[in-house]
């Protein structure tokens, strides 16, 4: 039976990004050996939204409780906020740089959440 998550984020500087989820995100991490952190993530949950025709990806959001004050402690800390908080109606959305990987979303849900 399926029991976690392991979800694995390709980055052109892994140092970097590793760094960033130690020191910025904080997030307790175990060393798999050679340097290859696993980090801890909280609960998760997984949704399957319609693709363009054609069209499959894939997009990694960190949920948070009040997305406005997780910006500005993200912003205190030097992290880049690629896009400004937005509404989608599901939920408040905003983008954040991760140093070497790319952009993540910060995400505040308005709907309800498997327990």
């Amino acid at each position: 039976m399926i029991n976690a998550v392991h979800s694995i984020l390709f980055a052109r500087d892994a140092d970097a990004a590793r760094a960033f989820f130690a020191d910025v995100l904080e997030l307790d991490s175990v060393d798999a050996g050679g340097g290859w952190l696993i980090f801890k993530l909280p609960p998760s949950e997984v949704a399957f939204h319609p693709a363009p025709p054609g069209a499959t990806f894939h997009e990694l959001y960190l949920i948070c409780d009040d997305v406005g004050e997780t910006v500005d402690d993200l912003t205190a800390k030097g992290v880049e906020i690629t896009s400004s908080i937005r509404d989608e109606g599901f939920g408040m959305v905003a983008r954040f740089r991760v140093p070497g990987a790319g952009e993540i979303g910060i995400y505040q849900p308005h709907h309800p959440r498997p327990a």
